[in-house]
């Protein structure tokens, strides 16, 4: 409890790219409200897109910027609804929603797009939730509507702005996630962007005149939305919906204010918002059980050369495998043999000797036992690669040198194959080998596992811990010819920046495979390897 006494001190950088971030965000919420209604409030969706397309190191900017958006509106609100109302309501949306987001980070690393949905839902029902709690509790005149009606209203209101931004978010996060684009898909996608166009100048025109009959257009869009999510999976759902649910709201007779209501279009929102639910879990299904049965474009467009390489390092990997057993055997009996002749030394009276033996022998058994993991890293196949990196000896072989200080190590490593895992294990003690040799100074391992597009992958970086430093040229070219076969084996990339050497591999469909992919080096270490 001595910080009582001498206090603590708190530290934080304002990085400029968060502050335009900021303005940017309050910028698109104050200009998204100029064309919503309380039963299509794009500034929800807004927030939402926002949180899943910026890091959460990003995520201070935005609430930021959302009292940046706030400010202005509310504050001549101040005389007539209460400081409290104008503070509580400003400061509580996002972080409600951002921690929604976060919640379902896990999900977002899986295959399937379904997570949005839960996404979707949770934000409109907790952010409806707190703007009417919070005017029913700190409103010095709690609102006329009722209470059933306004949830309603703000829900449906948000859900759909979300289902209408969200998604295109998402879209562009998958961006580079590899799409196979078939030349008979543009004709039915022409087609049906161009019926929801046709149907969108009907409603524009003829529904303006009769409300039954601009009701039956508005539910006529869902056709051309239904084809191009048959047709795409899960992105004609993510272009479709947000497009069905953006004319919906042009052709919607409104006032233009934020309280503008049309009860006609309130019923077809709720039909609408059903069916758009429909179409993003099944255009998702779809995707799904796509990649499941069709082969993607990796797979296809692998060159031969990369998978004979893969596989010529699993084949010596199994080598080395079984030279680290045959050490372990022997190792075995020499400690059996130095039983033996311990008990005989006790049995003699020569209890010294047998002590020093003992002392000697433990020492060098246990230098062996390291070098012998350096061969083949056992330790990788029951625990993981980060387990072996701590444990094995690597770990006492840069610690002797008293220049590598401790290595930031994150995610989970046993999601990836064994093959990634020794050979990530491989380049790692190549890079620090390397600039152990070739460099001065202390020194820093990074790994983080994860997701890279659609594959699972590592990203490794061994820096100097001196960020004035650079890396010689001698460096930078070794670096390049010792690392590359390894990394592109694993479709990776070796690079050289500033002070670092950056390294990321991935596992491709072939790797993931489990008939036709290389023999996996994930038996236990006392079992024979099958080829």
């Amino acid at each position: 409890m001595s910080w009582l006494k001498s206090g603590f001190e708190l530290s934080f950088r304002i990085r400029p790219v968060g502050l335009a971030l900021a303005a940017l965000y309050a910028f698109a919420c104050w200009g998204a409200r100029h064309f919503s209604v309380d039963q299509f409030f794009l500034p929800a969706g807004i927030r939402v897109a926002a949180l899943l397309l910026c890091p959460p190191r990003l995520w201070p900017y935005l609430i930021l910027g959302e009292y940046a958006y706030f400010a202005p509106l509310r504050y001549p609100m101040i005389e007539e609804y209460g400081i409290s109302w104008v503070i509580l309501g400003s400061a509580c949306l996002i972080p409600a929603v951002a921690l929604i987001v976060h919640l379902h980070r896990k999900a977002m690393a899986s295959t399937s797009e379904s997570w949005l949905l839960s996404v979707a839902a949770s934000a409109a029902l907790v952010a409806s939730a707190l703007k009417l709690g919070l005017s029913h509790v700190l409103w010095p005149v709690p609102p006329s509507m009722p209470f059933y009606t306004n949830a309603a209203l703000f829900v449906l209101g948000d859900y759909i702005a979300i289902l209408t931004v969200a998604p295109l978010a998402l879209l562009w996060l998958r961006r580079r996630g590899g799409y196979d684009w078939s030349t008979w898909r543009l004709r039915p996608t022409i087609t049906a962007l161009s019926a929801l166009c046709a149907l969108s100048i009907l409603i524009a025109t003829a529904g303006a005149r009769d409300d039954a009959a601009r009701a039956i257009l508005q539910l006529l869009m869902t056709l051309p939305v239904i084809a191009l999510t048959c047709i795409h999976g899960w992105r004609g759902a993510a272009v479709g919906v947000p497009l069905m649910n953006i004319i919906l709201s042009v052709t919607m007779p409104s006032t233009g204010l934020p309280g503008s209501f049309d009860q006609t279009t309130f019923f077809t929102q709720q039909i609408i918002a059903i069916t758009g639910t429909t179409l993003l879990a099944l255009g998702s299904r779809i995707t799904h059980h796509y990649h499941q049965r069709a082969p993607t474009t990796v797979q296809l467009q692998e060159p031969k050369t990369v998978v004979f390489s893969r596989s010529a390092h699993l084949a010596s990997e199994m080598d080395l495998r079984e030279r680290a057993l045959g050490l372990r055997r022997v190792a075995d009996d020499i400690e059996a043999a130095l039983d033996e002749t311990l008990k005989l030394l006790r049995t003699h009276g020569q209890e010294g000797p047998a002590i020093d033996l003992l002392r000697t022998f433990s020492s060098r058994s246990r230098k062996f036992r390291e070098l012998t993991s350096m061969v083949y890293p056992t330790e990788l196949e029951h625990a993981g690669l980060y387990v072996a990196l701590q444990a094995g000896g690597l770990s006492e072989a840069w610690e002797e040198t008293h220049r590598v200080v401790r290595p930031v190590l994150q995610g989970d490593p046993c999601q990836l194959s064994m093959g990634l895992q020794l050979a990530a294990y491989r380049v790692l003690a190549e890079s620090m080998s390397l600039l152990l040799k070739e460099e001065r100074g202390q020194i820093q391992l990074r790994a983080r596992c994860g997701h890279v597009g659609q594959h699972k992958g590592i990203l490794i970086t061994a820096s100097l811990l001196d960020r004035t430093s650079t890396l010689s040229s001698r460096t930078v070219d070794l670096a390049i010819e010792r690392l590359s076969a390894r990394t592109q084996a694993y479709s990776g990339t070796v690079s050289c920046l500033d002070n670092r050497i950056r390294m990321v591999m991935r596992d491709t469909h072939y790797e993931m495979q489990g008939d036709s992919a290389p023999p996996r080096v994930d038996a236990p270490i006392d079992m024979p390897v099958k080829y």
